[in-house]
């Protein structure tokens, strides 16, 4: 990120957000929230409608909640009310300003947010199995962090073309990935409706975490799967690009959504991002689904191979402290090969305490290591025969010779 990109004050937001209940449900289960992190209003008022994301960025989440009765409606508002909470723990009162620290704030919210709708349905028996996908979007300098649950979805626009960059928890997005299905056949299929995962219904979710470079002029837009269920992201791209006016771009797609059938409540976010502290989108780079990998998981490891093996192995024999060992690798990186690969589906490299040490007499080259003794197959069996044998002859043949 370029000291240009990362200066707030040079980014301005236009967001809005609107839900309706549809055409078939008698009540509104969705929920959604836009704040502005710094001062942590969170309305849609003027000042936020348009604003300058300070140092805690700013925040977009839509909530679709399910469990019948009132249930639904419980749980996408608790979704909403603990992660704007838990934010103002863990992000705006944290000494912290960093994007590491922004994106775990991000996720660790809506881990708590799970807890705490199971812990209430645990509580209230009439609720049980109450639950809310969530898709929340949270935006510091030019970047994106999103976290996704279940199959509300965030697309953004760019160029005119809305790109889904969210991956719904759902049976049919698994048998899209097997091939088993087409998108064109999942949208249209009787299961459409079934997904893998919500906040609440069980003690433990998994968080999908993904990050967005964010461009001038691009459109961020979230719903609920009222929308993305009866609207094609060719006609979102549409409507959002022809409509610079987002409180009219949002009314249109509801319009369209409950035009053709309005099934379900329908919710929509969108945020249009300005500014020159934003780089201009590049012809060859298009939105999509990119998985959040920390600073931690970005982090290079020293290359080690055989030859820096070799040559601090005998300080492995004594109880080295770690540093000590480090500062070795260190020093001897510039003489490594070719690097071993690293990350996190990498095989793990050798590390000096997992050398092979010379066996008793042997040095150098030479030595290679001791290998543990090992008992053939067949004479294990003829011991476990044996001892069988003697059992049976003990217990069974000559107590009967006795009575005899």
């Amino acid at each position: 990120m370029t000291d240009r990109a990362a200066r707030n004050d040079e980014i301005v937001v236009h967001v809005f957000g609107r839900t309706d209940v549809g055409r078939t449900r008698e009540h509104n289960e969705d929920s959604f929230i836009v704040a502005d992190l710094t001062t942590m209003n969170a309305t849609l008022q003027a000042d936020v409608r348009i604003h300058e994301p300070g140092h805690r960025g700013s925040l977009f989440m839509v909530a679709d909640g399910m469990g019948g009765a009132a249930a639904g409606e419980i749980a996408s508002a608790m979704a909403t009310e603990v992660v704007i909470e838990e934010l103002e723990h863990r992000w705006r009162r944290s000494s912290s300003a960093d994007a590491e620290t922004f994106a775990r704030a991000i996720k660790a919210a809506t881990e708590a947010a799970n807890a705490k709708i199971h812990k209430y349905a645990l509580e209230h028996p009439e609720n049980r199995g109450m639950g809310t996908t969530a898709t929340i979007a949270g935006i510091l300098g030019d970047t994106l962090y999103l976290a996704q649950v279940g199959d509300s979805r965030g697309y953004m626009v760019r160029g005119g073309v809305a790109r889904q960059i969210t991956k719904d928890q759902s049976l049919m997005q698994k048998l899209i990935e097997a091939g088993e299905l087409t998108a064109e056949e999942a949208e249209v299929s009787e299961r459409r409706n079934i997904i893998l995962q919500a906040l609440g219904p069980e003690p433990i979710v998994k968080v999908d975490l993904t990050t967005q470079q964010v461009r001038r002029g691009d459109t961020l837009v979230l719903c609920s799967d009222g929308l993305s269920g009866q609207v094609r992201a060719a006609d979102i791209g549409r409507i959002v690009t022809e409509n610079p006016d987002l409180v009219e771009a949002c009314r249109k797609l509801i319009d369209l959504a409950n035009e053709n059938g309005g099934p379900d409540n329908i919710t929509v976010v969108a945020a249009r991002f300005e500014g020159s502290g934003l780089a201009p989108p590049a012809s060859d780079e298009e939105p999509a689904h990119q998985a959040y990998a920390g600073e931690s998981a970005r982090r290079t490891t020293v290359p080690v191979n055989a030859a820096t093996i070799e040559e601090f192995a005998p300080d492995t024999r004594q109880e080295a402290a770690p540093d000590a060992v480090t500062a070795k690798v260190a020093a001897a990186a510039p003489a490594a090969a070719a690097p071993e690969p690293s990350g996190p589906g990498a095989p793990r490299p050798a590390t000096p305490a997992m050398a092979p040490r010379p066996a008793a007499g042997t040095s150098g080259a030479d030595a290679t290591p001791a290998q543990p003794a090992r008992v053939p197959t067949n004479v294990l069996r003829f011991i476990f025969i044996s001892l069988a044998a003697l059992f049976a002859l003990y217990y069974w043949i000559l107590p009967l010779f006795r009575k005899g």
